[in-house]
């Protein structure tokens, strides 16, 4: 199935139906009065967060979606029957932004996430609204309230536990292949992951979803290379497992070069916890590998410590893989933390009038 990260689309929810104009007319009965019904409301559009899906395909090829109208009132106060409503369903994660791209309407996080983003336009009322002592016989029935129609933007932000970062060649690929049941393409050249790969990583019994995201250039923040498309991915994850190629003559370099990025793109990226693999060591001399891994550990600071790995042989895997999941499950206990003490101190403002 391909993968679709972003995609523009049209919504527009039902038209109420128009009310009826009608009198009662039976035998015997001269002034039956009016009798027209409602008209029935039109069909709102809904977006649901499905836990099976994980790509937009589905709005690639159809792009223009729409509610169904309410029916129209009929005589003997039967009211028209209301339009039925439009689910769309999105995979978590998705983000739905306003047609200029930036305003933020709605993100589903978790699966079951309702929201009803275009409500369907109220019924017009039949005649037999506006009878009165004094309007015994009133001629007017409204026509339904249209509908509200927008272009959006939908924008997935795949949620995973850890997301692989590193320049082009740094072995992610590799990596997610030897440690999950994930087939990403394999190649010695620039750029072979064009779209996130996902993998689920099982340790003991435990286990955590780790992604392959593209790889990053200098200037990526600012559109070069694939751009800023894929680092929104990297927002939704706990941890940065940090992938450095070992072969390179500049390893501080590139650590560099994708630190400055996730700087400069901002959402806190930088301010993940994140771990260094210095990958491919076994295409190099134990002593080489070691200087390279002090000099990366002084480049990053903060007591960093550079986890010597290798995807092909596996080398360091198995280290690499239990300091991940502990890290992951560190982050997502301080994330647990801080929202429920955002909660309380949320409750206890409301409670204190503020």
């Amino acid at each position: 199935m391909k993968f679709l990260d972003q995609c523009k689309i049209y919504l527009k929810s039902g038209d109420g139906g128009s009310g009826s104009l009608s009198f009662r007319r039976e035998k015997f009965i001269e002034f039956g009065g009016p009798d027209g019904g409602d008209g029935g409301r039109g069909g709102d559009i809904v977006f649901v967060a499905q836990d099976n899906l994980n790509t937009l395909i589905d709005y690639r090829y159809r792009q223009h979606f729409r509610a169904a109208n309410g029916r129209g009132g009929a005589g003997r106060n039967r009211t028209g029957a209301g339009g039925e409503d439009l689910v769309l369903r999105v995979p978590v994660g998705t983000q739905i932004l306003a047609e200029d791209g930036a305003t933020l309407i709605a993100d589903f996080t978790r699966a079951g996430q309702r929201r009803v983003l275009l409500r369907g336009g109220d019924g017009g009322f039949g005649n037999q609204h506006y009878k009165s002592a004094t309007n015994q016989a009133p001629r007017r029935a409204d026509p339904g309230w249209p509908g509200a129609e927008t272009w959006v933007w939908l924008r997935l932000k795949l949620i995973a536990d850890a997301g692989l970062v590193g320049l082009p060649n740094a072995g992610k690929s590799t990596l997610l292949a030897r440690v999950s049941h994930a087939k990403p393409k394999i190649a010695d050249y620039p750029f072979t992951t064009l779209r996130p790969q996902l993998g689920v990583v099982r340790l003991d019994d435990r286990e955590f979803v780790l992604a392959d995201l593209p790889g990053l250039i200098e200037g990526a923040s600012d559109g070069a290379g694939l751009g800023t498309r894929f680092l929104g991915h990297v927002e939704r994850c706990a941890v940065i497992l940090h992938l450095i190629d070992g072969t390179a003559d500049d390893v501080v370099g590139a650590y560099e070069t994708i630190r400055g990025e996730l700087y400069d793109y901002g959402h806190r990226l930088a301010e993940k916890p994140e771990l260094i693999g210095l990958n491919k060591i076994d295409a190099l001399d134990p002593a080489d590998a070691k200087r390279k891994a002090r000099a990366l550990t002084r480049a990053a600071g903060h007591g960093a410590a550079v986890l010597l790995l290798s995807g092909v042989s596996g080398a360091g895997i198995g280290e690499c893989m239990g300091r991940l999941i502990a890290a992951i499950e560190t982050a997502r206990e301080d994330e647990a933390l801080s929202a429920l003490q955002g909660g309380e101190g949320g409750a206890h403002r409301a409670a204190m009038g503020g």
